[in-house]
C-alpha cells in the first residue's frame, strides 16, 4: 500500500502499519523538499505504480486530508487498527480510517471514512463518527455521542453520554462538553463554553 503523507503524522501510520506487518510500497508528498521517511524513498508524483495500490492519508489537519482525499485519482486502503488498540468487533470502519495505538472502540460504533482516532482515546458503545473526524489522544467520547463530518476533539475532551457534536466543530483540549454543539462551532472549557460559531462560507 501507499501512504500519503510525510510529516509526523506520516510517522505515526509507519508505525501502526508495522504493528500489522502490512507492507508500505510508496510514500507520497507535495513537499518537493522531503525526500525520505525513516527508511522509505519519497516520492511527488502519481506514478502508475502508486495508483495501482491503494492508500492511506497521512495528514493530521481534517481540512487538508478532506481535500487531498477529494482530489486524489487512486483508491484508498480499507480502514486499519493498531495492533495494540481494542475494537469491538460489532464496530464498522470506514476507508482509510485509522486507529492508533492503546486506543479503545467499543460496540456497536460506527466510525466514517478517513477518519484518525488517535493515541490513547476513548471511543464508547453505540457512538457515530462522520467523515474526516478526528479524536485525539486521551479524549473519550461516552457512550452515544455523534461526532459531525470534519469535528476535531482536541487532547483529553470529555463527551458525556448521548451529546451531538456537529460538522466541522473544534473542541478544545481537556473540554468537558455536557450540551450539544452547533456545526462550525469552537468549544473550550469545563464545561465547554462556544467561543466561536464560523459561517460555513468561512470554514
Amino acid at each position: 500500500m501507499n501512504i500519503y503523507g510525510a510529516s509526523g503524522h506520516g510517522k505515526v501510520i509507519i508505525d501502526l502499519l508495522h504493528s500489522r506487518m502490512l507492507e508500505i510500497h510508496q510514500v507520497l508528498d507535495d513537499n518537493p523538499v522531503i525526500t525520505g521517511i525513516y527508511d522509505y524513498p519519497v516520492v511527488h508524483e502519481y506514478t502508475p505504480e502508486v495508483l495501482r495500490r491503494k492508500t492511506i492519508v497521512a495528514i493530521g489537519d481534517n481540512k487538508t486530508r478532506k481535500k487531498v482525499v477529494d482530489n486524489f485519482p487512486g483508491t484508498f486502503y480499507r480502514g486499519v487498527s493498531h495492533a495494540t488498540a481494542v475494537v469491538d468487533r460489532t464496530v464498522e470502519i470506514g476507508e482509510g480510517t485509522v486507529i492508533m495505538a492503546n486506543a479503545a472502540v467499543n460496540a456497536d460504533t460506527i466510525i466514517g471514512s478517513h477518519c484518525i482516532l488517535n493515541t490513547g482515546c476513548i471511543v464508547e458503545h453505540d457512538c457515530v463518527l462522520g467523515n474526516f473526524a478526528h479524536i485525539s489522544p486521551g479524549a473519550v467520547l461516552a457512550g452515544g455521542v455523534k461526532v459531525g463530518e470534519g469535528s476535531h476533539i482536541g487532547i483529553g475532551a470529555l463527551v458525556i453520554p448521548g451529546k451531538k457534536i456537529g460538522k466541522w466543530c473544534t473542541i478544545g483540549a481537556g473540554a468537558v462538553i455536557i450540551e450539544d454543539v452547533p456545526d462550525h462551532s469552537t468549544v473550550v472549557g469545563n464545561p465547554g463554553k462556544i467561543i466561536k460559531i464560523l459561517d460555513k462560507e468561512n470554514e
